[in-house]
């Protein structure tokens, strides 16, 4: 056997991403360790945990939990579990199949809704029953819309139960942001040691069986733990605990868009109880030195952006040498999903809006059409950083190439395609390549609005395949999307959106409150652009996210130019990113984000978009400032 096979790798997607489609880092990585010679494999414990956790077994576990609390501590939705628990009990493996698809039969019972017992969140339907108390779900379904009914009440139905976990057993349990707190920009590493070191509840158990079953399928020497979100962190330092505690020997490696964002001043030793290295920015060269290194090939002198610990003390090392530079994009290779279970993947269907459900519905192939940002101008963004500031572009043949090697590997013809902006010209070459081949997908991405989406191009791209944007407006104000250096208008941002939806792609739009210098004006009169813009049909879906001042990004790097003061960071050796900042507006902007995110919440769904949009806000503020048919105008020019 040769050392590279000897030296046999597992790649692992720890708790907690989405369900319905495997987060593609370990993908990738699995892909291009393939391509140099190594034995790789990977597992994604996010989706096993879920699936044992939501199971007869797990359900019985989860009562035993119900049965040990005092009845003090059992709340309502727990004691409405525990009423109905052998309803739960037989409707939990079949609610799980349908949504994996694997038993499409069953949607009739779903949605007559006398299957599945409901508990809270099926209370939200009761704001859809009209006047005479007809169908609650007709206006989104109509009267054939069987399977996405039942798809959505069942995972409602899987929304209860996580209520019922997160009160009994775990109140970090979140299906997307498991115990985030724990590590977003948490400088102490405190409060990560001390939930570690406390006992295990079931779904530390559940994890840790997990784990060890996957250890002694693999039998791997090296492990990659990839945590692309602080959601991640503490289900990865878990795993890592388990490996250690079962052979130290084991080589542990964490990695991903945490590392990369929030441990680029790492000096917290006690990180390397459970891991042997940290690694920074694209995984490939790192890791690619990291293996010479572990076969005697390569000094540790000579390792590329890692973290590890030498004597006590965290030591960072980043040859520079010549010869370790970035793998080109170009040659990366193409990501595969061999030994992921791509049939019990959850389609979720949580949002009835049909472009905010792209999200958790469905099993879409990740991939990329190029690295970076070929903008990398904005100013709310982590611009100084490897996954932003270095573009690859691709050439539209490898791309697809790609694509055909994915689709011939998944039989899957659905595409996410992950850029932070996906280029104008580069979707232009796709397209083109796509009908030279005479190859049919379907695929989805994010994208700048800007002025290079002619409607011509976005029927050229709907004519390819394309089914859906994303893209940020931001705030929505001229005056601050110049400050943001965005490049766009509002006006621009319309009549782009519009050729989207003349040509069938649906659009959603990212959102945010709370820039600096934002003002109430400013925020209502944002408000009144996005009401006009879902009015007029250019956009179907968006998100309001509170604006967030990373160090990595120009406001933190320079914050005097934006009128702000920032905050001193707390003292720490673990987590560094998100930073506080004085803005001398003086805005009560969380009052504000509640009026902004149920105003949105209503226009997703056609509702409320004559009304004025002071009527979200509670108490005073000042009447838009925006002429009513600004969209309309734009519009015709």
């Amino acid at each position: 056997m040769n050392p590279t096979e000897a030296l046999r790798i597992l790649a692992v997607i720890p708790p907690m991403t989405q369900l319905n489609t495997p987060y593609p880092s370990t993908a990738y990585l699995t892909g291009f360790l393939r391509s140099r010679g190594f034995a790789a494999v990977q597992e994604d414990l996010a989706l096993t945990l879920v699936l044992r956790l939501f199971s007869p077994e797990g359900l019985k576990e989860m009562r035993a939990c119900i049965e040990a609390l005092p009845a003090k501590r059992r709340s309502p939705r727990v004691q409405a579990f525990d009423s109905q628990f052998e309803r739960y009990l037989a409707t939990v493996a079949p609610a799980v199949a349908f949504l994996q698809g694997r038993d499409p039969s069953i949607a009739h019972r779903i949605a007559g809704r006398n299957f599945l017992p409901e508990g809270s969140h099926f209370g939200a339907l009761d704001a859809y029953v009209d006047d005479e108390g007809g169908d609650p779900l007709a206006w989104a379904f109509g009267a054939l819309g069987v399977t996405d009914r039942a798809r959505h009440f069942a995972t409602l139905y899987l929304d209860d139960i996580a209520d019922v976990l997160r009160e009994s057993v775990d109140a970090r349990f979140e299906f997307v942001r498991y115990a985030e707190s724990l590590a977003q920009s948490q400088a102490s590493f405190d409060p990560l040691a001390q939930a570690l070191a406390a006992p295990e509840n079931l779904v530390d158990r559940t994890l840790r069986g997990l784990t060890e079953d996957a250890l002694a399928r693999h039998a791997p020497r090296v492990v990659l733990l990839s945590a692309p979100f602080p959601g991640n962190v503490y289900g990865a330092f878990r795993i890592a605990q388990t490996i250690k505690a079962r052979d130290s020997t084991i080589v542990t490696v964490l990695g991903g868009g945490f590392a990369n964002t929030e441990l680029r001043e790492l000096s917290e030793p006690r990180v390397f109880d459970n891991f042997d290295y940290v690694t920074l920015d694209d995984g490939e060269r790192p890791l690619l030195a990291l293996l010479e290194h572990l076969r005697g090939e390569r000094p540790r002198e000579r390792l590329v952006r890692t973290f590890l610990r030498v004597d006590g003390a965290v030591r960072y090392v980043d040859a520079g040498h010549p010869d370790d530079g970035d793998i080109p994009f170009a040659e990366a290779g193409t990501p595969t999903w061999d030994g992921l279970p791509l049939d019990r993947y959850l389609s979720l269907l949580d949002m009835l809006n049909p472009m905010h459900r792209l999200w958790s519905d469905a099993r879409w192939n990740k991939l990329t059409v190029a690295h970076g940002c070929y903008w990398k101008k904005c100013s709310f963004c982590d611009v100084s950083l490897d996954y932003i500031s270095r573009y690859e572009a691709l050439a539209a043949s490898t791309l697809v190439d790609r694509i055909e090697a994915i689709v011939a590997e998944t039989g899957q013809t659905g595409f996410h395609f992950v850029d932070e902006a996906a280029p104008p010209k580069a979707l232009k070459a796709l397209a083109g390549e796509l009908h030279r081949r005479n190859r049919a997908i379907s695929w989805w991405t994010n994208i700048r609005f800007e002025k290079s989406f002619t409607p011509e191009l976005c029927a050229e791209l709907a004519d390819a395949g394309c089914i859906a944007v994303s893209g940020g407006l931001e705030v929505a104000s001229d005056r601050l999307l110049q400050l943001m250096q965005k490049g766009v208008s509002v006006a621009q941002v319309a009549r782009v959106t519009r050729g989207f939806a003349e040509a069938g792609i649906l659009v959603h739009a990212y959102l945010m409150y709370g820039f600096p210098t934002q003002t109430v004006q400013d925020t209502v009169d944002a408000l009144e652009y996005v009401r006009q813009l879902f009015a007029a049909g250019c956009i179907q879906s968006g998100f309001f996210h509170r604006f967030a001042c990373s160090v990595h990004a120009p406001v933190g790097l320079h914050p005097e130019r934006y009128g702000v003061t920032l905050k001193a960071l707390p003292p720490g050796g673990f987590a560094k990113n998100d930073v506080g900042f004085i803005d001398p507006t003086g805005v009560d902007h969380d009052a504000l984000g509640q009026a902004l995110n149920k105003a949105l919440y209503n226009y997703m769904h056609g509702l409320g978009l004559d009304q004025d949009v002071r009527g979200w806000f509670t108490g005073r503020v000042p009447k838009s400032t925006v002429s009513r048919h600004f969209v309309e105008r734009a519009l015709r020019r």
